[in-house]
């Protein structure tokens, strides 16, 4: 079992994503020469790209916050959390304007 930070997790992976999926265009974007390394040693490529890197750790950021607050505050029971969050999956996806994507919604970005 490998912890979840490191380059074992991602040495461990490469093989069975390449065994199961055409990969050799795919961007792989990393934050560490380590995983580089594991790249290289499947014949991959990778960048550091921290400007998509940084969308994306800031949509994790954000939704960690929403989640700490919901286990904090909800009382219902779980079809109705279940329901409460098929909602706000609709309302962020459909409603809410996102600064990365220059003010359009999750969904006018994909339809587009």
């Amino acid at each position: 079992m490998f912890s979840f930070r490191g380059t074992d997790p991602a040495a461990a992976f490469l093989p069975r994503l390449t065994e199961k999926h055409d990969i050799a265009e795919t961007e792989f974007l990393v934050d560490a020469g380590g995983y580089l390394t594991a790249l290289d040693r499947h014949e991959l490529s990778g960048q550091f790209n921290y400007s998509d890197r940084n969308y994306v750790e800031k949509w994790f950021q954000t939704v960690s916050m929403w989640i700490d607050r919901f286990h904090s505050f909800w009382r219902g029971s779980p079809a109705s959390a279940r329901r409460w969050l098929r909602r706000f999956r609709h309302h962020y996806n459909h409603d809410c304007p996102n600064q990365a994507l220059n003010g359009r919604t999750p969904a006018e970005e994909v339809l587009n």
